[in-house]
């Protein structure tokens, strides 16, 4: 594209059309700058318009939005579509050469935009690629600073600051560390320059006496750059720059700490903000240096911790500062682990920070209330999920537990002193106190510490059994579901988190008291009760038993369905994941009788068929599908009648599910169809043989997130269908899925799981006219992508078959391939890779094969190959895995998986159980030895000179004392 008055007119003329509020000239302008995109020096001619002075000050914005757009999407080549046009080399380097000083020289809107732009050129070609950048960087910060223009300098740090994060996050490589030298060598320095010129602004605005706010403001935003972008230089280890230049930066950061900015502090909540953020910035990175070098940073210790201290007392008390509350404290927290720790050992300074730091913090407030009430998903998620780590409410717990590590006895005083005060306080007046109650309740929770190998937890600050007793259990007793519903959701998180420590008698008796909560008009209330009666059912005494079983369900069990249930219609519960979640664990726990079975599965699928209509909550998704599932297997199978009403209730939405094409659920649906089938008698109804040939249809097996339960369902279809499978083809277009599935090395697991369902169901006189076809597949992938999995799935296939149709029809089969091929196999690939196998069922039925193979149909007179098999049957069945499976080194095949795919996820109670294709055989062990002393004692004196010949040592020792084990000989 040539820049020309015509390009300038053209893209003007288009940028203003794509701000129009009429949708036909939007679209073709939308329509005519996506087909420019494709075009050389299109980012270029774009940018150029940015530059252009005559250009609408609109027309110049929606430009450089376009422009970041573009840069976004045509810098470099993009996984998802790796053919789309890139911006050729030539217009880079154009473009690399104008975009800093056009920053620079534009208006706020625009340089945020190219600022934007110019970090996402950085993040592919900084530094390697773009050696001029940071020389011209600090050319014009020095320029633009000492000219005063701090709306510009903020601009070029904002842009350095985003390109330098990368040295936060990314793993410490030797590539990382170069461009981290390169950025120290040619940055540290006129970072410091810039943050002293500035820090001398600062002051000499302050000594005049001129309350300056706008240029007040620009250099303390300016300083908040500059200490982000120390942060970044500093996170990998302390550079030998900034060690040597300590003193200047940690004067400046004590400075920051202790003045009051009054002109910005006291002009509203923006300008105390903005000077909060430079002090938060401070203290991370004074914890940073703290964390890296406590030696060094030992002199500046007592004069900060003294400067945080005042600060937390006064910014505790409001709201409205929590970012700067959370980075002080944390500061203190790490100070309180450090070696340092005595700082904190005087008993007047841990009762400052109980009563001046932990209580303030720790106490509700209006905005946690509004939190409760407006938006409970957030509430649960910092307050139940452990997300608050970085909340006032939880990191003040996080101090205190930092001085318990070498004050414990001294905390755990001072905390139960404050925690008995506050209960006091609750019971002089509770409605008009209840918050200190709450408080309480959660300083008992936070400080709880977790046992190690489990959910129990525990706390020296209260006796829980009476702690529970008085102060939780009254508020699970109170008939008033929606009083006070912060205090009832604290009692419920309680004893969610204790639930281990609470009796089964006690915990029993206020279940019903539990349930009686799911009817709170609170969203957080009904929540947390249902999490609590979900934790409870998976509570596990010693020895794994679960606590709570059927029977101590079932008395209130149908009050408990109705109540989940009745949640579900509340405002804002409609897809609340947490009741959804008890209602799977209530029915995976509970003996589920016709009478509750009936309306669970029709209110399952009036929900499902509402979320039909917009699937939003992929979480709430699932576990509505795993009830489903639950309910289809603990109660049809108890009451096969019931099957015929869950059909009805279910297979409508099962196909409107695919009929409008709801592709999310699509994974879910086939393993419910799945669980149908196997649970109905042969033969099938009419319209489940409607749903296998759509099965059978290769459209249907083009989405990769369906393939596994596709394959589900086609096992359960082989299974019950085998008779109806031979006729109209199907077999021929079940083995053509097969073979699609198995040539590709993401599939070709599920490739088997389908073929190995056919040999386990269909006699061998059905399958013979395609067994050489199935082999010719199979071979030809062993030899163009031989992988671990696909070698230990062949073994494992070739085994089934042979129990299943005969070491001869194996034999015999394989040799239609090519002639004798079958003993290269045996020679070349089964024995070499039988000591591969893993999985208890796949060991038995593999070295059972094997046994049968040597028993039966190998000559003992080929002597080196009969050997070397039984030597690597020895091995199967005496080795430990570890040391004879080599750790699997395959790299998944990222090429096939590029783009988006519904993922697969497996409903753990819609799964096909496994069964064991030799359950007349016990012992594989047993096997071998009674099999090899049948076979000597027809031919005496053969086995042992081969057995000598052919076996390692360490396996003959083995396989002579597995013989004595069963009192047998091998003569």
């Amino acid at each position: 594209m040539e820049w020309n008055p015509e390009t300038l007119n053209f893209l003007s003329q288009c940028f203003l059309n794509t701000l129009s509020p009429l949708p036909e000239p939007r679209r073709r302008a939308e329509a005519a700058l996506a087909e420019a995109a494709d075009r050389p020096n299109y980012g270029l001619a774009v940018l150029r318009l940015v530059a252009e002075p005559t250009v609408d000050a609109q027309i110049s914005q929606s430009a450089a939005v376009n422009f970041k757009n573009h840069l976004k999407t045509r810098w470099a080549p993009q996984p998802n579509d790796p053919v789309q046009f890139i911006v050729p080399d030539p217009e880079k380097e154009q473009i690399k050469s104008l975009i800093v000083t056009l920053m620079v020289n534009s208006s706020p809107k625009i340089q945020a935009q190219l600022s934007e732009a110019l970090t996402i050129i950085g993040k592919h070609d900084f530094p390697k690629a773009w050696q001029t950048l940071l020389p011209e960087v600090v050319a014009t910060l020095d320029k633009l600073s000492q000219a005063n223009d701090y709306v510009s300098v903020n601009g070029v740090l904002a842009m350095v600051n985003s390109l330098f994060k990368k040295f936060r996050y990314q793993f410490n490589t030797n590539e990382m560390l170069l461009d981290l030298k390169y950025c120290l060598d040619n940055f540290a320095k006129p970072l410091l320059e810039v943050f002293k010129r500035t820090a001398g602004f600062i002051d000499q605005l302050l000594a005049s006496g001129n309350a300056n706010m706008n240029a007040l403001k620009g250099y303390i935003e300016s300083q908040r750059l500059c200490c982000r972008i120390f942060y970044s230089l500093n996170f990998m280890d302390l550079p030998e720059f900034f060690e040597d230049h300590m003193d200047e930066w940690m004067i400046e950061f004590n400075k920051y700490l202790t003045v009051n900015y009054s002109s910005l502090e006291d002009s509203g909540k923006d300008g105390l903000a903005l000077v909060d953020e430079l002090r938060a910035a401070v203290c991370e990175n004074i914890s940073l240096y703290m964390e890296k070098d406590e030696e060094a940073f030992q002199k500046y210790l007592s004069g900060f911790v003294e400067a945080v201290w005042g600060l937390l007392v006064v910014v505790s008390n409001s709201s409205s500062r929590e970012r700067l509350t959370v980075t002080a404290i944390k500061f203190l927290t790490t100070v309180s682990t450090s070696v340092h720790h005595t700082l904190f050992a005087r008993d007047d300074i841990l009762q400052q920070i109980s009563q001046s730091v932990v209580i303030p913090n720790v106490m509700l407030r209006d905005e946690d209330e509004e939190l409760f009430e407006m938006n409970y998903v957030e509430f649960i998620r910092r307050d139940m999920e452990g997300s608050d780590l970085d909340t006032r409410r939880r990191i003040a717990c996080e101090l205190l537990k930092g001085i318990a590590t070498n004050y414990k006895q001294k905390v755990t005083e001072k905390v139960s002193a404050q925690l008995q005060s506050l209960l006091t306080s609750f019971a002089e007046n509770p409605s008009a106190n209840w918050k200190h109650k709450d408080c309480a309740i959660y300083l008992v929770v936070s400080l709880a510490t977790k046992k190690a190998g489990g959910n129990s937890v525990s706390t020296d600050l209260v006796d829980i059994e009476s702690f529970f007793g008085s102060v939780i259990v009254p508020e699970l007793r109170n008939q008033d579901v929606d009083g006070f519903p912060m205090l009832k959701a604290g009692a419920l998180k309680f004893f969610t988190v204790f639930r281990n420590q609470i009796s089964k008698p006690v915990a029993l008796a206020l279940l019903p008291d539990v349930v009686r909560f799911l009817g709170s008009e609170s969203n957080v209330v009904h929540s947390y009760a249902a999490n609590c009666i979900e934790k409870l059912l998976l509570v596990k005494d010693e020895g794994g038993r679960a606590r709570y079983l059927a029977a101590d369900v079932n008395p209130f069990l149908l009050a408990l369905m109705t109540n989940l249930f009745s949640a579900l219609h509340k405002p804002e519960s409609e897809e609340n994941q947490y009741v959804m979640k008890c209602i799977m664990r209530v029915l995976g726990v509970a003996n589920v009788s016709r009478e509750v079975a009936l309306p669970c599965i029709n209110g399952l699928a009036t929900v499902l068929n509402r979320v039909c209509e917009n699937p939003k909550n992929p979480v709430f998704n699932h576990y509505m599908f795993e009830s489903v599932a639950v309910l289809i297997r603990r109660a049809c199978e108890q009451d096969p009648t019931l099957i015929s009403a869950f059909e009805t209730s279910l297979l409508p939405c099962l196909q409107m599910i695919l009929a409008r094409d709801v592709s999310e659920f699509f994974p879910y649906a086939f393993q419910l169809l799945a669980q149908f089938v196997d649970l109905n008698r042969s033969p099938l109804p009419g319209n489940y043989m409607d749903i296998f040939a759509i099965l059978l249809l290769p459209e249907s097996w083009k989405k990769s997130g369906n393939v596994p339960a596709l394959v589900r369902l086609l096992q359960a279809f082989l299974k019950k269908a085998s008779h109806e499978l031979n006729q109209q083809g199907r077999l021929s277009n079940v083995l053509g899925i097969f073979n699609t599935l198995v040539s590709s090395p993401s599939t070709d697991e599920q490739g088997f799981y389908v073929l190995n369902t056919v040999i386990e169901n269909l006699g061998f006189d059905v399958i013979s006219p395609y067994v050489s076809h199935i082999w010719v597949a199979l071979f030809k992938r062993l030899q163009n992508n031989r992988t671990v999995k696909f070698v230990k799935s062949l073994v494992i296939h070739m085994s089934l078959f042979l129990v299943k149709h005969g070491p001869q029809n194996l034999a015999s089969s394989i040799n239609t391939v090519q002639p004798d091929v079958f003993r290269t196999i045996l020679e070349q690939f089964w024995i070499p890779n039988l000591k591969l196998i893993t999985g208890s069922m796949e060991l038995k039925l593999t070295s059972v094969a094997s046994t049968r193979l040597i028993c039966e149909s190998l000559s003992p007179s080929d002597a080196m190959i009969w050997g070397k098999m039984l030597d690597s049957i020895v091995t199967l069945l005496s080795r430990p895995e570890e040391e004879r499976v080599e750790e699997d080194p395959e790299i998944p095949d990222f090429g096939e998986t590029i783009g988006y795919n519904a993922s697969f996820v497996r409903l753990y109670n819609a799964g096909r159980k496994e069964e064991d294709p030799l359950q007349e055989i016990n012992d594989p062990k047993q096997f071998l030895a009674a099999s090899l002393a049948n076979l000597s004692a027809r031919s005496p004196g053969v086995l042992p000179q081969i057995i000598n010949e052919n076996l390692e040592q360490a396996n003959q020792a083995a396989l002579f004392q597995l013989c004595s084990s069963y009192n047998l000989r091998i003569v």
